[in-house]
């Protein structure tokens, strides 16, 4: 099955302030703030939407091929790709910017001061999907280049190919019309609780509405769990699926993308069983919140297995 997951690639670059922000800022000069902060070091994971899906996928078994673009400095996140076995010919390289980064530091009291750079984000990847079989291929839309976005919902829908539609940190960039747009035909539109929220408040629909766009509406709720909710004739159909939880949660980020990941490898294994492959959504994404970083965690399948069967009482493949 060929697997298309487009989104972003980017440098993740974590700092730790020894100190409180706040004793640093002087309230009354707040209009002409002016501050530096001496960290204690740098860490930089690879990251991006398209780059953890993909991974979790490739710790499943499969080899997704990743749609993005990227910077000139792009060739350690390529060698880490090839070393977990995911191609990267479908990386766009942009010789003028640098690969997307995001720059946090987080102070003692868990504050953070974020800045991102798209670089090479901004750009769209023309991708050409024509070789891609429809009758052998799975897509998922997630966060990226907001035109490369919008134009592979159409051209799936137009190639028949089933797609995840998976709008996240880019909602507030889309009107009414683009919204609506990418989420009628979608397979499945997948969100957060708030995500989900922030959709229906922007196309002016209600969750009924939303159902009709899209065959699926999964919302992921974070320690609660997910939930699949299905149009049946006008009455909405709900199915909770409980949460995996683990005894030490170090770090939340790229949990989502870890359930994606999941969450397609059940779709490849029965197209049909949607609680099984949001089952093993949920349970990739355990593993990615007992570790720091969203491409740090490992499993095996036998791992993975055992840990699926002791909350959902059977393997998972």
């Amino acid at each position: 099955m060929n697997i298309l997951v487009s989104g972003s690639l980017a440098y993740d670059r974590i700092m730790d302030f020894p100190g409180r922000f706040a004793d640093h800022i002087l309230p009354d000069k707040i209009h002409i703030l002016n501050v530096c902060f001496m960290i204690n070091g740098l860490k930089e994971n690879f990251g991006g939407t398209a780059g953890n899906i993909a991974y979790t996928l490739s710790l499943l078994g499969e080899t997704p091929n990743v749609i993005a673009t990227a910077g000139r400095d792009f060739e350690p996140y390529r060698q880490w790709l090839r070393q977990c076995d995911i191609p990267s010919h479908n990386v766009t390289i942009i010789e003028e910017e640098l690969t997307a980064g995001a720059y946090i530091t987080t102070d003692q009291a868990d504050n953070q001061i974020t800045a991102f750079n798209p670089g090479a984000m901004k750009f769209p990847t023309n991708f050409d999907s024509d070789f891609a079989d429809p009758t052998k291929a799975i897509a998922i839309v997630a966060p990226g280049n907001l035109e490369d976005m919008f134009e592979f919902t159409k051209v799936y829908k137009q190639k028949g190919i089933p797609y995840i539609f998976d709008p996240g940190q880019s909602l507030p960039m889309w009107n009414k019309e683009q919204l609506t747009e990418m989420i009628t035909g979608a397979r499945i539109f997948i969100s957060n609780d708030y995500e989900l929220q922030l959709t229906m408040d922007k196309t002016f629909a209600s969750l009924q509405e939303i159902t009709r766009m899209a065959e699926v509406v999964i919302t992921t709720k974070g320690e609660f769990g997910s939930t699949i909710i299905r149009n049946n004739n006008g009455r909405l159909d709900k199915v909770e699926i409980p949460p995996v939880t683990v005894e030490h949660v170090s770090d939340p980020t790229g949990a989502g993308d870890a359930y994606r990941g999941g969450l397609i490898k059940g779709l490849l294994i029965s197209e049909d069983d949607l609680e099984h492959a949001a089952m093993m959504g949920s349970t990739a994404a355990s593993f990615s919140v007992e570790t720091y970083g969203t491409q740090n965690f490992r499993f095996t399948r036998e791992a993975f297995n055992q840990r699926f069967e002791a909350i959902f009482g059977k393997a998972a493949y």
